[in-house]
């Protein structure tokens, strides 16, 4: 699956855009200015969104990886 239907399934799942993720990381303190906060891992998001969004661990995946910067909204 690419990264872009990762995307697409997970907007689909939880009613929430690339942005509204970016957003919501940034309230939450796992983000700062569209960069990872110091000290912020993986599993920390994970977590978050497991239980927020019931998200499985792939889908999670995709988020923090979007958050990371290492993936765009549009790659695949």
């Amino acid at each position: 699956m690419s990264f872009q239907a990762y995307l697409t399934n997970i907007q689909a799942k939880t009613g929430k855009s690339p942005a509204e993720f970016r957003a919501l990381a940034e309230q939450k303190g796992f983000t700062r200015n569209g960069q990872l906060a110091p000290g912020v891992k993986a599993d920390a998001i994970v977590a978050w969104l497991k239980e927020d969004f019931e998200l499985g661990h792939g889908h999670a995946m995709a988020i923090v990886a979007l958050l990371k910067g290492s993936k765009r909204e549009g790659d695949d």
